[in-house]
C-alpha cells in the first residue's frame, strides 16, 4: 500500500497486500480483504466491507449513505464479494433498517455508471453492463445478466441465470432462466445461451422451455399453470425453483409476448 497521495483513515482495516492508487479517500470503519486493487479517485464510505481479489475502477463510490430520507444514520454496511470488478464511477449505497446491508455476491462485474441502491442483495458471477440502474430493495439471483441502461424498479427480483436486454425498464419479477425483451418487460424465451454455457445438459434445457411452454404459451392464468406444472412435470431442482420464485413473488412475474 503505501500511497502518500491516498487518505486512509487510520480506523479503517486495510490488508498488507492492497493496492491503494493516489487521490483515493477510504473513511473509518472500512474493511479490504487481500489482493484487492483501488483505482484513483475511489471513494469507500464507511460501512464498506470489500473481499479479497476485488477491482475498484477510479470514480467509483462504495458504501455512501442511502438516497432514502426515511436514513437516520444507523449503522449498517455495503459487503462486496471476492474477485468483484467495479467499474469507473459505480455507485453503491449502504443498507437502511430494512435489511441493514447492500450486498454483492462473488465474480461479479459491475460495469461503468451502474448505481445499486441500498438494501438490494445481488448473487454471485453477475454482470450488470453500462449504466444499469438497482433502485431500492431490489433482489438478483445468480449469474444474472443485465445489459446496458436496464433499469429495475424498487422490491422487484430478477430470478437466476436470467437475462434482460438492453434498454428494459423493469417493473415486474423476472422469473429464472428466462430472456427478457420489448416494452412492457415481456417473457421471450429462456436464457439458452447462458444456460449452455454454464453446462446445462439439451435434455434439462429443454425441460426448462416446457415449463415455461406452460406458463407464458397456453393462455393458462399464473394460477392454472403453476397447478398443471406441478402436476404434469417431474419433480427437479429447475421445475422446484421456477414454482417457488412465481409462489414467492411479491411484484408478480412479467408477462408473456404475445404477438397482434
Amino acid at each position: 500500500m503505501n500511497q502518500p497521495l491516498a487518505y486512509v483513515h487510520p480506523g479503517a482495516k486495510i490488508a498488507k497486500n492492497v493496492v491503494i492508487e493516489p487521490f483515493t479517500t477510504i473513511h473509518n470503519n472500512v474493511v479490504i480483504g487481500e489482493g484487492t486493487w483501488i483505482g484513483s479517485n475511489v471513494t469507500i464510505m464507511e460501512g464498506a466491507r470489500i473481499g479479497k481479489n476485488c477491482s475498484i475502477f477510479p470514480g467509483a463510490v462504495i458504501s455512501a449513505v442511502p438516497q432514502d430520507k426515511k436514513f437516520n444514520d444507523e449503522d449498517t454496511v455495503t459487503e462486496i464479494g471476492d474477485n468483484t470488478t467495479i467499474r469507473e464511477c459505480v455507485t453503491i449505497n449502504r443498507g437502511t433498517t430494512d435489511r441493514m446491508k447492500t450486498k454483492i455476491g462473488k465474480n461479479c462485474w459491475i460495469m461503468a455508471y451502474c448505481h445499486i441502491a441500498h438494501d438490494c442483495i445481488v448473487g454471485d458471477n453477475c454482470i450488470f453492463s453500462n449504466n444499469s440502474t438497482l433502485a431500492g430493495h431490489i433482489n438478483v439471483g445468480d449469474y444474472v445478466v443485465l445489459a446496458g441502461m436496464a433499469a429495475v424498479q424498487q422490491f422487484c427480483s430478477i430470478g437466476n441465470h436470467a437475462f434482460v436486454t438492453g434498454g428494459s425498464l423493469v417493473r415486474k419479477d423476472v422469473p429464472p432462466f428466462v430472456k427478457a425483451a420489448r416494452e412492457p418487460l415481456s417473457y421471450v424465451g429462456i436464457n439458452s445461451i447462458g444456460l449452455r454455457r454454464r453446462g446445462f445438459t439439451t435434455e434439462k434445457i429443454r425441460e426448462i422451455q416446457n415449463i415455461y411452454r406452460i406458463l407464458y404459451q397456453q393462455n393458462y392464468n399464473n394460477s392454472q399453470a403453476v397447478a398443471i406444472i406441478e402436476a404434469e412435470m417431474e419433480a427437479t431442482t429447475e421445475r422446484d425453483e421456477v414454482l417457488e420464485f412465481i409462489k414467492n413473488s411479491q411484484r408478480g412475474i412479467m408477462k408473456g409476448y404475445f404477438s397482434n
